[in-house]
């Protein structure tokens, strides 16, 4: 499918993941009236504005930028009303968008969604996927609704997980997919080609947001479980444990056998290489990082802080 007549559109988004599809409809010869996105946060130890990603993005391609503190707000409807856009594209913006700016543009507002929906409804669902043990998620190019990632589907497109990609990298991949997707989902919107189709609830999974508690490894899990939080919960909270009264976060790991061990869970099997006992074997540690020091690999990590046999990680919850 070509991309089809240009479209009148304004674009919601905020993070890195959003930034593939604003590009795209800019390529693609759409009219983007104007970019929305959250208002500048302070970032990094010294705290100073930073621009989110996408208004980083819309300031290289000449856009208008609009950061409204709330999109709810009388005066923020106000300022979309008179765009007088035919449609919206929505991509992680961070914001509920009220019924009162869904019903603004005539083709509706199409949102690009990290997941084959209905699974993984949410705010988080790269991340939980992959926590979760999925070897298979894509995108759905959604038409909102008043509900939580419940509009009727436009698109989807499928991709295999890789079994040492961590969210990251497939966040990467799927970003660039999703862009592409909702550039065809777009044309055939306008063009009245494209049949809408209600998702089935029944079927519904969800990813909430993420807390610092969800990265907290219990050792007592299976290897691959625990390594699929290491992969998943990047680049926050990370998957994370208690090493002599510090934090060890672990960037990377690799589920392993041991051969008649019969020692503690959650405690060193060996040094060279730095493996901890689960509940069903083995993680290998490949990639660490001590609380306020610089990640490194678990090698390193070894010779520079001599662990010992038999020392305990972390702290198993009752």
């Amino acid at each position: 499918m070509g991309i089809g007549a240009a479209v009148r559109v304004v674009f919601l988004g905020t993070p890195a993941f959003a930034v593939p599809t604003l590009n795209r409809l800019a390529a693609a010869g759409h009219e983007v009236a104007a970019v929305v996105t959250q208002p500048d946060r302070p970032r990094g130890r010294g705290q100073q504005a930073g621009f989110p990603p996408v208004k980083e993005a819309a300031l290289r391609l000449g856009l208008p930028v609009y950061q409204p503190e709330r999109i709810r707000r009388p005066e923020a409807q106000q300022y979309l009303a008179a765009l007088a856009p035919r449609a919206m594209v929505v991509v992680g913006y961070g914001q509920i968008i009220p019924q009162s700016i869904i019903d603004l543009a005539p083709l509706g507002i199409l949102n690009v969604h990290a997941s084959l929906l209905p699974k993984y409804r949410g705010a988080a669902p790269i991340q939980w996927a992959i926590a979760n043990g999925e070897t298979r998620t894509g995108v759905t190019i959604m038409r909102i609704d008043a509900g939580l990632d419940t509009g009727d589907v436009l698109l989807k497109a499928e991709t295999e997980i890789g079994v040492e990609e961590n969210a990251v990298e497939l966040g990467g991949r799927l970003s660039t997919m999703g862009a592409g997707l909702l550039i065809e989902a777009l044309a055939g919107t306008e063009a009245g080609t494209i049949t809408p189709q209600e998702q089935d609830s029944a079927q519904a999974s969800y990813a909430p947001l993420l807390t610092k508690d969800d990265g907290r490894i219990d050792w007592r899990q299976p290897a691959i479980a625990i390594d699929n939080r290491v992969r998943g919960l990047q680049p926050w909270p990370g998957a994370s444990t208690a090493w002599r009264g510090h934090a060890l976060h672990i960037w990377r790991s690799r589920p392993i056998r041991l051969a008649a061990d019969t020692g503690a869970t959650g405690t060193l099997a060996s040094v060279r290489p730095l493996a901890v006992r689960t509940g069903d074997g083995g993680l290998e540690l490949l990639e660490v990082q001590q609380e306020g020091r610089k990640r490194m690999p678990a090698a390193d990590f070894a010779n520079g802080h001599r662990p010992a046999e038999n020392e305990p990680l972390g702290e198993i919850p009752v």
